[in-house]
């Protein structure tokens, strides 16, 4: 082995996917070690206090996963690190309990001045995962969407700080095509009217509003809009929601996946709109929709 470069080594090295045989690469010898490191592509971070220690060796991440225990300050060190980032995970998982549901009054450790340090550096993303993150808001949100023009997966849910203004923003985004906005409770109309007119109506293939109990029929019959949209999820989005809202949604043909559950005020009207346009459609919830009736069902026979 002494004979091959470090080059040579790491090109066998990239070869072993295996976590835990590169694992047991790392252990050969310092040399090895160093050498698995600076061809590491993925790297989870279970323990983010020590990663001080050991993150300055994986220069060339590709993904990063730290999700509990992550502050601003770890933020920094990443984006001096880890420059070619395209993926990164920083989604907070918090015991849920009835009490204290998803534990929101606590305080996050990620906030905007983080975020926009990763944006400023990381311009390379194009996977972002942000859910529960309640210290980021529309500043944080709006640099990354300017900083990464090539972001085309982004989870913000139940970023309860996210309004319509960080909408504007994502709707100028050319080239994303997953947005996650499930539990964003202060998105309105307003929010939807962006993204239907900026260049993500011709990239969205799947938009996750759940929860999202501010918006109405206006706001659902702009998505039609959406001429690429495969997967729409209005699930728990309120009363407000009627047929004359998801009548409109017979205009986007591409749809596979649409979830109408509970919904209490969409009936057979909107089913038979959705069957004779979306040709496409594969899958339907209606769970807890109580004024539809044996007649829509049939519809789709």
């Amino acid at each position: 082995m002494q004979n091959l470069s470090d080059d040579e080594v790491g090109l066998i090295l990239k070869k072993v996917t295996s976590g835990e045989d590169r694992k047991s690469c790392a252990k050969v010898c310092t040399r090895w070690r160093r050498v698995e490191s600076s061809t590491k592509e993925m790297l989870r971070v279970l323990i983010p206090q020590l990663w001080h220690s050991f993150l300055p060796r994986y220069k060339h991440l590709l993904t990063l996963e730290a999700r509990n225990g992550i502050y601003d300050l770890d933020l920094e060190l990443i984006y001096d690190t880890c420059r070619a980032l395209q993926v990164l995970n920083l989604n907070l998982w918090q015991t849920v309990s009835y009490g204290d549901v998803f534990q929101d009054s606590h305080v996050d450790t990620v906030t905007d001045q983080g975020i926009c340090s990763i944006a400023a550096k990381c311009m390379d993303l194009r996977e972002v995962y942000l859910r529960r993150r309640n210290g980021l808001g529309n500043a944080g949100l709006t640099a990354l969407m300017k900083s990464c023009p090539n972001i085309v997966h982004l989870d913000l849910g139940f970023c309860h700080r996210i309004t319509d203004q960080a909408l504007e923003a994502i709707g100028a985004a050319g080239y994303l095509e997953v947005l996650i906005l499930h539990g964003c409770t202060l998105i309105t109309d307003r929010g939807l009217a962006s993204l239907a007119a900026g260049s993500t109506a011709r990239s969205l293939k799947r938009l996750e509003l759940c929860q999202c109990d501010r918006i109405t029929d206006l706001g659902v019959s702009l998505l039609q809009q959406l001429s690429y949209l495969k997967v729409l999820n209005l699930a728990e989005c309120g009363p407000r929601i009627t047929d004359a809202g998801c009548v409109a949604l017979k205009g986007i043909s591409t749809l596979e996946s649409i979830n109408l559950s509970w919904l209490s005020n969409i009936s057979d009207v909107s089913l038979l709109a959705i069957v004779r346009h979306c040709q496409n459609l594969k899958e339907i919830n209606i769970t807890g929709c109580e004024s539809v009736t044996r007649d829509g069902v049939r519809s789709f026979s």
